[in-house]
């Protein structure tokens, strides 16, 4: 029962304090569940990211869930969802009544500004983060320029010609499939 309350106090403080999406709430679950409680690895926690964005739903919602049901079962899935979910759907409701008049005001913008600052400062962070582990799991340089390759490759196609990102995936996986699943490279 007390690791129950842990879960879902763990994912109500960081449904508090996240903003941005899966990317952004990377580094938040590598200290909390990595780093302090070492509960898992930081690989571990990549791969449950991973496995989010291929999952039907929000990727933030899916990742609590996963290390939620993988630490406790289907009750820590469902509590770690709904801590997390809970001061976004507040927040949503209280802030429908006065919507208008508060997004109206200097303050608001302000508050909204840093955020998107705040939100894309930490999505760079997990990129990185997530770029240097997949190099430090290569062995070779020959694997980590193709690799670097394919990373630019769907940066380009997706940020100037609006490429389809399930295409892009599909696309970066037959490489990815060949370099780890043959080893020739």
């Amino acid at each position: 029962m007390k690791e129950f309350l842990y879960i879902f106090f763990k994912f109500l403080k960081i449904g508090c304090v996240t903003f941005g999406g899966g990317y952004a709430i990377l580094p938040v679950l590598e200290r909390e569940f990595a780093g302090k409680k070492s509960w898992f690895t930081k690989n571990e926690i990549l791969e449950y990211m991973t496995i989010a964005q291929v999952t039907p739903g929000i990727v933030a919602v899916n990742i609590c869930t996963f290390i939620g049901i993988k630490r406790a079962g289907l009750a820590g899935g469902v509590l770690a969802t709904t801590g997390f979910i809970l001061p976004g759907v507040s927040l949503i409701a209280a802030a429908a009544v006065g919507v208008r008049s508060f997004t109206q005001t200097p303050a608001a913008g302000h508050a909204f500004a840093g955020i998107k600052l705040a939100s894309c400062a930490l999505i760079v962070s997990a990129v990185f983060k997530t770029i240097s582990s997949i190099f430090q799991k290569t062995a070779t340089a020959r694997r980590n320029a193709v690799l670097l390759g394919l990373c630019v490759m769907a940066f380009i196609l997706q940020a100037f010609f609006d490429v389809n990102p399930v295409l892009i995936i599909f696309a970066a996986a037959l490489p990815g499939v060949f370099l780890f699943w043959k080893r020739k490279l």
